[in-house]
């Protein structure tokens, strides 16, 4: 086994291999940049190098700074993770030159697998189910047009060297051909320096499932079950689990058989994923080949009780596989979620900031939380949104994906937009819990971005319970400190009123008999009885309570004469007011929008790449205005409205806040 180990990336999987790593006994060396000295995982490994600037192609891009750390530390492997280096065949090679050990597979399958053309090629020799479609570089647009027709539409323009959902647009007829072909071109270009790409037949209603495969040296190659990741936004995975509820067993052994013939074709070795699409009647196509760990592989790990980071080093020093595929049975169910630094409420556009406050989950062996940073870190326009992965386990699906729902409900971020509240709601929605999901759920349940479902009538009653147990216990103290309210407990024989939106609804409470660390409260709501029990203090984000002897969690904050709860992805403001006084509320004046029709806005902190009109220029519905640059991705900005241009506020280069102003009409 390895001496010393360099982890050539950052956040929770430099984390997470980390923790591999030294249960090995393996000693680990972290790298830096200038955004991440604080990070968590350089203080988590024994040495620590700083390699450049926050911009990623100067310091965890740059392949010299990370071999001069290599030689510097001493270590004789390097396992990079997912994302930066991990699919860069030069990388691997470079390695392989200084006679260091890449934890993954060799260079030339990784530039294989890696340029999406001839890896198409490949799996059709390799016998692999392939999606119709045109295998050589387009030229232009007006080639792509013509390629598009013959097959046929929808099509899909993908990146040859992309990957993450990068450089992907889907088109629907020739005029959206022609723009998707320049935006996905300059897109992988922008994230991959690579801007060739290839049009495939677009599989509507599409799941996406992929197989997870380990494979030795001496060629022994193991499918570890599936892994559905259909529930995704912009072609970024979002919801995760294993297996799928979509999966037979013929189908599942159909795909591992698959998976491993391609594998066994190219010779691969290490951890790795075959990508397939598959289609509403079970048809399944190839997709891609990861050459690398996966962001998802914690739900693999949950069902088989395997370490795929610890059989990535062994296979890595040369160790065999003990394995049989007999051997690969899967227990139970696990979930997985990725919380995200955007804001669901407006187009899951990215989020930058301070995490002010930041609180996650305890991990058991049931609940997994994965995440690389803290209290007081900043979330960069440097590097990917993701905050953490919040993964659950449990005897069925349903069983895992409540305490999902549980965990995230523990969730408490502030300074910066999430999307726990669009995570919550969409584990709750039917069409998730019936299994009947597609890569298009989120656009098609919540095309005009994530508005949370009405509360029922029992989720607002535990939410008026805890307002209420959060506001008697202010109360309470208030009593102890200030001596303003003798005789408390006679106090709430009053009759009181708690008011959601503005809606007021009547309550009785009387106190539950004390015992214990857990004290609470028995309430009647619409002549429902509630008994809600908990330890919360005032100062903690996250009250956690039993409320009829159900485990409930609610992200609470003081806001204004009321609180503010947010559970199962709503966010509720509630007042709670003696009777006599509840009728103040309801002359509360509101707020008029501002209009800023006038005004072309960033949407999102980020790079102005390009403006598409000039001062005096009309405008229609659907007109391009400018590109934003933000995290990787590029979002065109079209005119909402007829007009004309007034004057431009800012110019191709310029970095923009979220709200500022592009430019302005007349």
């Amino acid at each position: 086994m390895f001496k010393k180990l360099l982890i050539a990336n950052r956040g929770e999987i430099a984390l997470r291999i980390n923790r591999t790593a030294q249960r090995l006994g393996i000693d680990t060396v972290a790298v830096y940049s200038d955004a991440d000295k604080y990070s968590p995982h350089v203080t988590a490994c024994q040495e620590a190098f700083h390699i450049g600037p926050p911009q990623p192609q100067e310091s965890y891009l740059n392949i010299d700074a990370i071999l001069d750390v290599c030689r510097r530390s001493g270590v004789d492997a390097v396992h990079p993770g997912y994302g930066f280096l991990s699919e860069k065949e030069g990388f691997a090679q470079a390695l392989a030159d200084e006679g260091i050990t890449f934890v993954g597979p060799p260079a030339e399958v990784i530039g294989l697998m890696g340029d999406k053309i001839v890896a198409n090629r490949t799996a059709e020799t390799a016998g692999v189910s392939t999606v119709p479609g045109h295998r050589d570089v387009i030229a232009d647009a007006d080639a792509a047009v013509e390629i598009g027709r013959s097959i046929g539409y929808p099509v899909m323009l993908k990146a040859a060297a992309g990957g993450g959902g990068k450089g992907m647009r889907i088109a629907r007829d020739d005029d959206a051909l022609r723009e998707a072909f320049r935006v996905a071109s300059s897109e992988a270009q922008t994230a991959f320096g690579d801007s060739r790409v290839f049009v495939e037949k677009f599989i509507e209603n599409p799941r996406h499932i992929e197989i997870q495969i380990l494979a030795d040296a001496a060629g022994k190659t193991l499918y570890l079950g599936e892994r559905e990741c259909s529930i995704q936004r912009r072609h970024q995975k979002v919801i995760e689990e294993a297996p799928s509820p979509f999966v037979t067993a013929k189908m599942r052994r159909a795909m591992g058989e698959q998976a491993v013939a391609l594998a066994q074709a190219v010779r691969y070795r290490s951890a790795g994923t075959v990508e397939f699409v598959v289609d509403p009647s079970g048809a399944f196509y190839f997709l891609e080949m990861n050459t690398r760990l996966q962001v998802e592989h914690s739900v693999t790990e949950f069902i088989t009780g395997l370490d795929l980071v610890e059989w990535m080093l062994r296979i890595a020093a040369g160790e065999s596989l003990p394995y049989t595929q007999r051997d690969m049975t899967l227990s139970g169910w696990a979930v997985e979620a990725r919380v995200y630094a955007e804001d669901p409420n407006k187009g899951f556009l990215p989020s930058t900031g301070r995490l002010v406050r930041y609180r996650m989950p305890d991990s058991d062996d049931s609940l997994r939380v994965d995440s690389g940073v803290y209290e007081g870190g900043e979330i960069s326009l440097f590097y990917d949104p993701m905050i953490a992965k919040v993964t659950t386990w449990g005897r069925d699906r349903g069983t895992a994906v409540d305490s999902l729902r549980l965990a995230l409900d523990e969730v408490y971020i502030s300074g910066v937009r999430h999307n726990v509240a669009f995570l919550t709601a969409l584990l709750a929605h039917p069409r998730f819990l019936s299994g009947d999901i597609s890569t298009g759920m989120i656009g098609e349940e919540y095309p005009d971005g994530f508005t949370p479902a009405p509360l029922d009538e029992h989720d607002l009653n535990d939410i008026i319970a805890a307002a209420v147990l959060m506001h008697l216990r202010f109360l309470y103290r208030k009593s102890q400190t200030s001596g303003q309210m003798p005789g408390f407990t006679h106090k709430l024989a009053r009759d009181w009123e708690v008011v959601v939106g503005e809606t007021f609804y009547p309550v009785s409470i009387s106190p539950a008999p004390v015992g214990g660390s857990e004290e609470g409260f028995d309430l009647t709501v619409g002549g429902r009885s509630i008994a809600v029990r908990s330890a919360w203090q005032i100062g903690d984000p996250v009250l956690d309570c039993t409320i009829n002897a159900r485990a409930r969690a609610f992200k609470v904050e003081p806001r204004g004469l009321g609180y503010r709860l947010f559970h199962l992805g709503a966010e509720v403001d509630v007042i709670v007011y003696r009777h006599d006084i509840a009728q103040f509320a309801k002359r509360m004046p509101k707020r008029k929008p501002v209009d800023l029709s006038k005004f072309l806005v960033s949407p999102m902190p980020g790079l102005l790449r390009s403006v598409a009109v000039e001062p005096g220029e009309k405008v229609n519905p659907g007109d391009e205005l400018a590109v934003v640059e933000a995290m990787k991705m590029e979002n065109v900005l079209k005119a909402s409205q007829p007009g004309r241009v007034a004057e431009l506020k800012a110019a191709p280069g310029d970095s923009l806040a979220v709200g500022e102003i592009i430019l302005s009409f007349e």
